[in-house]
């Protein structure tokens, strides 16, 4: 059996290196963790797993400036999660 114990300096420097797999499992490392900051650094990196984990934090609170924070930073389904909430009739009901 492999062992897949990973230590987060080495996944740091395969990301540094350009590895998506790497950067993507850092995200689901700070997900696991609730390290919003790091996400968040993992999302300005270029990170689209970290931009999928960050947006699914926000549409679950509703927080829509973070949903928009995301979009901006190149994460496109964030801001189809934004449009869709500010579509969403206030009542849960349309008249």
């Amino acid at each position: 059996m492999t062992n897949t114990n990973m230590d987060r300096e080495t996944l740091r420097e395969l990301a540094d290196e350009g590895n998506e797999t790497a950067l993507d499992r850092l995200a689901d490392l700070a997900d696991a963790a609730g390290d919003l900051a790091e996400l968040s650094e993992l999302l300005d990196e270029g990170s689209v797993r970290a931009g999928f984990l960050l947006t699914r934090r926000a549409v679950a609170t509703g927080d829509l400036r973070e949903l928009q924070r995301i979009s901006d930073a190149g994460y496109d389904q964030a801001g189809s999660e934004l449009d869709r909430l500010l579509k969403a009739p206030a009542d849960g009901q349309r008249n």
